[in-house]
């Protein structure tokens, strides 16, 4: 499965002009079978939604991604900022996939109480695992990283890969790089991590986005502090080869 990361700087609640980067970096990296964009890649980390939020109903980002992954017959994967009928908000992580028409959703469960992200928006209070090219794919989004427990590998959840979308400050640039790679080693699955990079009104991003194999080596990585692309061909057998031969998931401890 061809993935590519989009490590994006995004404008600040500027769809319009972040769907014309993405594209533009999307032209650089063709014919993958996997995009992944970061966190709220539409808008920003917009706490405060109201006015920035995208309906679900009317999201030119969401259409956008729809038609897109279609075109190119892959699937994108990345988070946006929506606003329900309900009048309620999630931070909602899609899984487009273009090739069958299917869509799935995961809203973030571990909301960044510190950034105040809880005041506004509604928690998720279940996983997604999608299938895709073979593999079976957690959903995390950004804060989810620091909860082990919630990503564990077990009867009840299983899956080859974990997408984590991100905006991950600079300021917390080593727990970004020792997560990804921890929660890859200790549940054996590749990690596709993809953070923005630039500036808003409330943090530096630094990026570092990276793929990292299911023994926490990274395969691939994006520069620091640039806008760019990344891509890795992952091969669901060095998944099942690392699992077979080095059994730490049948010593896992279970509740």
């Amino acid at each position: 499965m061809k993935t590519t990361i989009i490590q994006l700087d995004i404008e600040w609640g500027s769809p319009l002009e972040n769907i014309r980067r993405v594209e533009r970096l999307m032209a650089e990296a063709p014919d993958s079978d996997l995009y992944v964009l970061p966190e709220m890649w539409s808008t920003g980390f917009a706490t405060e939604p109201d006015g920035i939020a995208e309906s679900e109903s009317t999201s030119v980002s969401l259409e956008w991604m729809r038609t897109t992954a279609r075109r190119l017959n892959c699937a994108i994967s990345g988070s946006l900022a929506i606003a329900l009928s309900n009048h309620s908000y999630v931070n909602r992580h899609y899984f487009i996939d273009g090739r069958s028409g299917s869509e799935t959703y995961y809203d973030k469960h571990h909301l960044f109480t510190y950034g105040h992200e809880d005041r506004y928006y509604q928690p998720g209070s279940s996983h997604s695992i999608v299938e895709y090219c073979g593999f079976r794919i957690l959903l995390l989004t950004c804060y989810d990283l620091r909860f082990p427990v919630w990503s564990r590998y077990s009867d009840a959840l299983q899956y080859d890969a974990i997408i984590a979308v991100a905006n991950w400050p600079e300021s917390r640039q080593n727990a970004w790089q020792i997560l990804t790679r921890a929660r890859a080693m200790e549940n054996q699955a590749y990690l596709i991590g993809c953070n923005r990079v630039g500036d808003d009104q409330y943090s530096h991003y630094r990026g570092q986005s990276a793929i990292i194999s299911p023994i926490g080596k990274t395969l691939a990585s994006c520069q620091p502090n640039k806008e760019q692309t990344v891509s890795f061909t992952l091969d669901l057998e060095t998944v099942c080869h690392q699992r077979s031969k080095f059994k730490v998931l049948d010593d896992r401890d279970i509740r």
